[in-house]
């Protein structure tokens, strides 16, 4: 059966940026979270097998599957290319995630950030594709789809190579539309125009379009005075044909809220509120700013400990404010419990993972010169 754009919540519960407490997932956080949406009339989660080091897949279990009928949610993780030597890495990683989310099937099932180059030949190589529709035929998977970071061209071959498969996920995003490296906008309209229905990550930018400076929330404000600067990028994702559902890495109980107050009266974006975003987007870019997601990938192979994305933070909010003595005060406070921008030994490990590409060791000697060590 075809994915139903019509039956999936619009809104989806990303638990790649959960809460923590001492370090650990704050299960108890997240089970309120979790009640939250599930009272709302929502039900797709999606993890992986590598968020919050591996321990995305538990909270799911801990919160969610210990807690709701098996049939009253759906359940989304992914499978790593990049933990995979063999083929019976196929088989050993998805039996340890089913036991780690205490489950005997997944809803939906994704190969995880296909790219051009090593990700995506590791698929074709372990065959895992096939894989897929195997698994799915013995009912252990119910759809079978794959995230993507790559090329539009690569893209479009790999849809073209391999039609059938149900769903595609994509970063996606109104800042990232003309980004050269994302390039969303190519990927959006190529999935549109063969009619394969899309889930988004990213919608914010990892944050960076709900947390913007005073003049350009003024922008917003001044024509939905009582909605928050991110339901403005939820909403432009929710108004596109052909989007089942929408991503949020939801942190904190107040986003839960505000996101479910986007999707539970959701307006679409209309031509004169295009504009405004026209115009933001516009005056984002006439700033330089690093790309980063605040995924995380990058942090757990670090060999010196360094907090990647939080440096890349500061940076861009001294480009932006060259004397913004908070930044670095969070960073004199952030380099206390982590590493330093300095102490990057450019091992390359961080950039062999980062899903926007990102030069992380040139950036870091920027963020080092620009922050003193």
């Amino acid at each position: 059966m075809p994915v139903d754009l019509k039956t999936m919540p619009k809104l989806g519960f990303g638990l790649m940026r959960l809460p923590e407490k001492d370090g650990e997932v704050d299960i108890e956080r997240v089970k309120t979270m979790v009640d939250k949406y599930m009272n709302a009339g929502m039900n797709y989660f999606d993890t992986a097998y590598v968020y919050h080091s591996g321990k995305s897949e538990v909270a799911a279990r801990e919160a969610l599957v210990k807690r709701y009928p098996r049939e009253s949610f759906t359940l989304a993780t992914k499978l790593p290319a990049w933990e995979m030597k063999t083929e019976a890495d196929r088989d050993r990683i998805f039996n340890e995630q089913c036991e780690r989310a205490g489950v005997d099937y997944f809803d939906y099932y994704l190969l995880h950030s296909i790219e051009d180059g090593n990700n995506y030949d590791t698929y074709e190589k372990l065959d895992c594709f096939n894989w897929g529709w195997k698994m799915k035929e013995a009912g252990r998977i119910k759809h079978f789809g794959f995230s993507y970071h790559g090329s539009p061209e690569l893209l479009d071959e790999i849809t073209d190579k391999h039609p059938d498969m149900e769903f595609v996920q994509i970063q996606l995003n109104y800042l990232d539309r003309t980004n050269p490296v994302v390039r969303s906008q190519a990927l959006y309209d190529i999935l549109h125009k063969k009619n394969i229905p899309m889930i988004i990550m990213e919608p914010v930018r990892g944050g960076m379009l709900a947390n913007m400076a005073p003049e350009i929330e003024a922008k917003f404000k001044a024509v939905r005075p009582n909605d928050s600067v991110a339901s403005w990028a939820l909403r432009y994702c929710g108004t596109l044909e052909g989007v089942a559902t929408i991503l949020s890495g939801m942190s904190t109980e107040e986003q839960m809220d505000d996101n479910i107050k986007t999707f539970k009266n959701f307006e679409p974006i209309s031509a004169d509120e295009m504009k405004i975003i026209d115009e933001v987007t516009k005056e984002i870019l006439s700033v330089p700013q690093i790309g980063c997601t605040a995924c995380k990938y990058c942090v757990d192979g670090c060999p010196q400990k360094i907090s990647i994305p939080d440096v890349f933070r500061t940076v861009n909010t001294l480009r932006r404010y060259p004397d913004d003595w908070r930044a670095k005060n969070f960073y004199s406070g952030l380099v206390g419990r982590s590493g330093k921008a300095s102490d990057c030994v450019e091992c390359g490990q961080c950039e062999s993972v980062c899903p926007q590409h990102l030069k992380i060791i040139g950036l870091l000697k920027e963020a080092a010169a620009l922050l003193g060590h």
